[in-house]
């Protein structure tokens, strides 16, 4: 189990995956994207090979990633679901690789059970679950056991139907309602709550609108006194507001990743490392001046 956070130091807030400790308020944390699938909305079959992933990684390390995060299944609207063999196939090479090259943590971006404990079994140390509304709690034991960090990620549906027609009375309060109940069953299930970070799920069940007053509202999760994440690299909402392809979104993903770290989220998802942390270290370096 981690450390209880009321062994915390007041004001501090710890998160914790296996060998891995994190202490905040710090500077903000950039988790590097390497999808190893052959239909990622945005870099689908670029990096199949184990080795050129792995490559990626490490490369997304020396520009700034504290974290990378290897999926072996693709999470875009639509997307069909893989097989557990399959998907095992295509991420565990790539997170011995990069086990053995890396001295940071490894994410393994996985709804399934058995993924994420040959994963962790592998060199990972953090479960990114995007099923975390699921109604077993399988999953939870696996992290419980292998005292792993976990991204609790708020989606309405399933990727294949989540973007049909998401409904909200409040999107708002119900991500945030969802997030205290979450926490209340990770600890039921034994994972301690400084293995937790919360990620609003930007684009996963939300329509332009939902995802724009999530962004406005990141301040509300903050206040569950966990990491936020937020992902919102490359995705459809910044095409559908602003009418650019997916190669054209890096500048508007940059400006919510800024908001967001003003609003007090501690760690971004982004395909583009580099330009995500220079990004994040100035709004820091100005919000640290702020009276």
């Amino acid at each position: 189990m981690g450390r209880n956070k009321a062994q915390s130091p007041a004001n501090i807030m710890i998160f914790s995956a296996q060998q891995f400790e994190f202490a905040f308020p710090r500077p903000a944390m950039v988790m590097g994207i390497v999808n190893v699938t052959p239909d990622s909305f945005s870099d689908g079959g670029q990096f199949l090979d184990s080795a050129a992933a792995a490559a990626h990684g490490v490369e997304m390390v020396a520009q700034g990633a504290e974290i990378i995060d290897v999926g072996g299944e693709s999470t875009r609207p639509g997307a069909a679901p893989v097989s557990e063999g399959e998907e095992l196939r295509r991420v565990r090479p790539v997170i011995q690789r990069l086990a053995a090259q890396v001295k940071v943590p490894i994410s393994i971006d996985t709804q399934k059970p058995a993924v994420a404990r040959a994963a962790l079994q592998a060199g990972a140390s953090v479960v990114n679950d995007i099923a975390a509304g699921r109604s077993d709690d399988e999953m939870w034991r696996v992290v419980a056991e292998a005292n792993a960090g976990y991204v609790c990620l708020h989606m309405q549906g399933t990727p294949t139907t989540m973007q049909l027609n998401p409904v909200y009375g409040d999107v708002v309060r119900e991500v945030r309602d969802f997030f205290v109940e979450r926490l209340e069953r990770l600890k039921r299930a034994g994972v301690d709550v400084v293995q937790v970070v919360l990620d609003p799920g930007i684009g996963f069940g939300k329509t332009l609108e939902h995802n724009l007053q999530l962004l406005a509202g990141l301040g509300r999760f903050t206040k569950l006194e966990r990491p936020v994440l937020l992902g919102v690299s490359r995705k459809s909402f910044i095409g559908k507001l602003l009418g650019v392809e997916v190669p054209a979104r890096l500048p508007a993903a940059l400006a919510c990743a800024c908001l967001a770290v003003e609003a007090g989220a501690q760690m971004i998802r982004a395909h583009d490392v580099a330009e995500t942390a220079q990004a994040v270290r100035m709004a820091e370096a100005v919000l640290a001046r702020r009276k």
